[in-house]
């Protein structure tokens, strides 16, 4: 009996194996992602406010009109109460 022949044999039979099952392709579970409604809504938001101007011009234009003809007076003590306010807030 000849031990050689068997394992030659066998390794032609071993590596066969390997082949047919490195051709296997496997399917596994795949990746999902969901959004909630709460971040669809978000997204939305960020949409509209991105589209949005920056310059909300039914404030600006009478300012600018009032300064350019010199009528816009700001009060000094407005002014002041404004100003402490924001310092309170600040602190």
């Amino acid at each position: 009996m000849r031990i050689e022949a068997y394992t030659q044999v066998q390794q032609a039979y071993n590596s066969s194996k390997v082949r047919r099952e490195q051709n296997v392709v496997r399917k596994g579970p795949t990746d999902q992602v969901q959004i909630s409604s709460m971040g669809m809504d978000m997204q939305v938001a960020k949409a509209s406010v991105k589209a949005a101007s920056d310059i909300r011009y039914d404030v600006v234009e009478p300012l600018k009109k009032a300064i350019n003809e010199g009528t816009y007076d700001v009060s000094g003590e407005s002014f002041a109460d404004k100003l402490l306010k924001k310092y309170e807030a600040m602190r």
